[in-house]
């Protein structure tokens, strides 16, 4: 099994300016490749500058990006997707939260842009592959079929945003950072030794469409302000919000409900009603979940057989549960060997057999131990 093929291959390299994308990019070229630096203007209006930028879209990043590609020897362009980042993740994330749900925009992105958007317009070019900075590998069988595996460095394993990627997208994927068991200093460490100023540049971090990292002010300016109750379990009024959509399930600070709970425990939202605009909150015990079912599957090949046992993951750093799950009808069905919590509709649930990422899909519905609320 190897991680990548041995004969050459032509590869357009996505540079997002960080440490990253740019290591990942000297690998391939230093392995034999031909390859090509892409920096993809995802905004339509980038920050110049970082300050108050938390994300990787900021005309100093494509700078930054030039650089590397620069100092690594290959030729490098500016390719603008603004209005297809718009469409396919912006608007997307928007909708999702106004259907009381919570998305994951860097998955969105992976399916959409890096491995839709892009990989579509670079084998177009004649290019063999699409290579980027994730922490995930991709494992050559035999008899040629591609599998995605996590990382060998579990802690920075960026498989669940991957798990999107089919069976066509990962023919055509290189991730040369996958089987670095390595700290995220020592790659810095080589940035240095290969003379990449990005070396000692900050990682990004949130939602990088969302400069100041403030979602529920971000939604506020494009949803409105959208006055509506929040309620207990039984129904009871507890207080009042601008808006369901600033709210995700599990969330404890900032519910303004002036009255405590008769246990004098912290309360938690349960679930997020657009039609009636309320938000319920109850006790951490409500949240308990232990089953789900979910709504467009993808699969990292072919799509499982009935019944089986798997193993689940529920976020991007979140760990794993024993699951068994089926897909029945075209929908997948979850049940937790244990139960989990605040897991939201919207979210992503990706299946794995060992370190192999069998697929994803997104939670449509829940089934809790203790409430009724889904």
């Amino acid at each position: 099994m190897t991680e990548t093929p041995q004969r050459p291959l032509r590869v357009l390299a996505a540079m997002s300016g960080g440490v990253d994308s740019a290591v990942a990019a000297a690998r391939a070229a230093e392995a034999g490749h031909d390859v090509t630096g892409v920096h993809l203007a995802l905004s339509a209006n980038p920050q110049s500058f970082r300050t108050g930028a938390r994300g990787c879209c900021t005309i100093e990043d494509s700078r930054d990006a030039r650089r590397a590609a620069d100092v690594i020897g290959i030729p490098f362009y500016v390719w603008d997707l603004a209005d297809r980042f718009r469409e396919d993740v912006v608007e997307d994330f928007i909708a999702e939260y106004e259907a009381g749900r919570t998305p994951n925009p860097c998955l969105r992105c992976n399916e959409k842009i890096k491995f839709a958007a892009l990989l579509d317009k670079a084998l177009a070019l004649g290019f063999d592959a699409v290579c980027t900075g994730h922490y995930a590998k991709v494992v050559t069988l035999e008899d040629g079929t591609r599998e995605l595996h996590r990382a060998s460095d579990m802690a920075k394993d960026q498989s669940y945003v991957l798990g999107v990627l089919d069976d066509r997208q990962l023919a055509h994927a290189m991730f040369p950072l996958g089987d670095t068991v390595t700290t995220k200093d020592e790659i810095r460490a080589e940035a240095e030794r290969r003379g990449l100023a990005v070396a000692k540049k900050p990682d990004s971090h949130d939602i990088c469409f969302i400069a100041d990292g403030d979602t529920q002010g971000f939604l506020a300016r494009r949803l409105g302000r959208s006055e509506g109750d929040i309620v207990d379990e039984t129904g009871a009024r507890l207080g009042t919000h601008d808006g369901a959509y600033g709210f995700t399930i599990g969330q404890r600070k900032g519910l303004r409900i002036g009255t405590p709970a008769p246990d004098g425990k912290p309360r938690y939202v349960l679930d997020i009603s657009p039609v009636d605009n309320t938000v319920t909150v109850g006790p951490a015990s409500s949240l308990d979940v232990d089953g789900l079912t979910a709504i467009k599957p993808r699969w990292c090949g072919t799509a499982p057989v009935g019944s089986a046992s798997y193993t689940a993951q529920l976020r991007a750093h979140g760990g794993e549960s024993e699951v068994v799950a089926e897909v029945v009808d075209g929908e997948l069905k979850v049940d937790f060997a244990e139960p989990v919590r605040g897991v939201a509709p919207g979210q992503a649930v990706v299946l794995y057999d060992g370190t192999r990422v069998v697929g994803s899909a997104t939670i449509a519905s829940t089934t809790r131990t203790q409430s009724a609320v889904a």
